[in-house]
């Protein structure tokens, strides 16, 4: 976290040094992301919806034609190895899951040297390219919009990659060129905290983007990688937001009119989005009710009031999760209440950080989450035309706008 962000998978443990996160603390002090972030791909809980139940609420008959985009996610679960390397039954779930593409994290986040972030960037760009080409009959990598539409007449998952901070090359921008001919589309300039980009947004003081800041939103427009506000301090979406020439996204927020909490987006920010040509996509976290678990009401009133304020041309969903569903497990539950203990006693827990709060929604806990909130739409009055643009025609269209590179 701070919201269950933090979790690209990869070929080895990762390790959060809190020092490195500016608290002075020994060095020694290190936990796995599994450890410390609690495998926030996915929480366990006692409610969670069997695959069967959720199939048997109903199927909205749109579905199989519908573009269907999470805008950040990530195969697998909190049961995937700590190596990353994807179980069959998880590679069997991503098939049957419907998805389109799934806009997946590569590279770490937070502070540290940039010559490691940049290793280790690269390092999950081949283990992912190594999982598409191990799994080709589901999975396709997405480089340009012809590719994501071959993924959907093929009947596959497309994998875009994503940076969720500019560790990896914000003391060098020509590597934003290295990392656009390996295949990163989308990119967050500064994570929670600050970096040499700007100020992300559990930052007490946002000054904004610097001028570096400026530059790197000035080359990923050049070279066709779309620029994603989704962590970033106000200021510095502000300022992305006047600096880009191209269409920016919140890929995986909430309304912060409906929960005040640092990781949602004000309706200032939801409209600003909008007329730059952008998306905001709701998440399935705990943020959307701070401190309490999300629910697929929950998940609806937000995007109904980001339609209300954006227009329904410009919302989406980045469910912030894992495809695979999880299964209640009294060892997970006493791993993840210890993880924001440890979290809290270090002073980097997010606001609204709960032990029992896990960060998926506890009703849609299904591969199939989208097609059954789909159906939940669709009870709801909306239109099929309006659900295939949540669930990924909009972001199809800002991909065409923005990765002409």
């Amino acid at each position: 976290m701070p919201d269950g962000d933090d979790r690209p998978l990869s070929r080895a443990p990762r390790w959060v040094d809190v020092r490195s996160e500016g608290l002075g603390l020994p060095a020694t002090e290190r936990y796995t992301r599994r450890e410390f972030i609690a495998s926030a791909v996915g929480g366990l809980l006692a409610s969670t919806v069997p695959w069967r139940d959720v199939r048997a609420a109903g199927q909205w008959p749109g579905y199989a034609r519908a573009m269907v985009i999470d805008g950040c996610g990530s195969p697998g679960n909190s049961r995937t190895e700590a190596s990353g390397a994807l179980l069959a039954s998880m590679v069997e779930d991503v098939r049957r899951s419907g998805l389109t593409c799934v806009n997946v994290t590569v590279g770490p986040v937070g502070t540290r040297p940039s010559d490691e972030a940049f290793a280790q960037a690269v390092s999950d760009i081949e283990f992912w390219d190594g999982q598409v080409d191990a799994n080709s009959e589901v999975f396709a990598k997405v480089r340009t919009v012809a590719d994501l539409d071959a993924a959907k007449r093929a009947g596959r998952t497309g994998l875009a990659y994503a940076f969720q901070d500019g560790v990896s090359f914000q003391e060098d921008l020509a590597r934003l060129e290295v990392f656009q001919r390996l295949g990163v589309r989308v990119i967050q300039p500064t994570y929670n905290r600050h970096n040499l980009l700007g100020d992300g947004c559990l930052e007490s003081v946002d000054a904004g983007l610097s001028r570096v800041g400026v530059e790197a939103i000035e080359r990923m427009n050049a070279l066709g990688i779309l620029v994603d506000l989704s962590h970033c301090g106000r200021q510095t979406a502000a300022d992305a937001l006047r600096v880009s020439k191209a269409p920016v996204v919140f890929t995986h927020t909430g309304c912060a009119a409906l929960a005040d909490h640092p990781r949602n987006r004000t309706d200032a920010e939801l409209h600003a989005v909008a007329q730059k040509g952008g998306v905001a996509g709701i998440y399935f976290m705990p943020y959307l009710d701070v401190g309490h678990q999300a629910t697929a009401d929950l998940v609806i009133r937000h995007l109904e009031h980001a339609i209300g304020v954006a227009g329904e041309d410009h919302v989406s969903i980045g469910t912030d999760g894992g495809v695979s569903a999880e299964v209640d497990d009294e060892a997970y539950r006493h791993d993840f209440a210890e993880s924001v203990r440890k979290r809290r006693e270090a002073g980097i827990g997010a606001p609204g950080e709960s032990e029992t709060a896990y960060p998926f929604a506890a009703d849609l806990n299904s591969p199939r989450r989208l097609e059954w909130l789909a159906t939940r739409l669709s009870a709801r009055g909306h239109g099929d035309r309006r659900i295939e643009k949540i669930l990924g025609a909009n972001l199809r269209r800002v991909f065409v706008e923005t990765w002409t590179g």
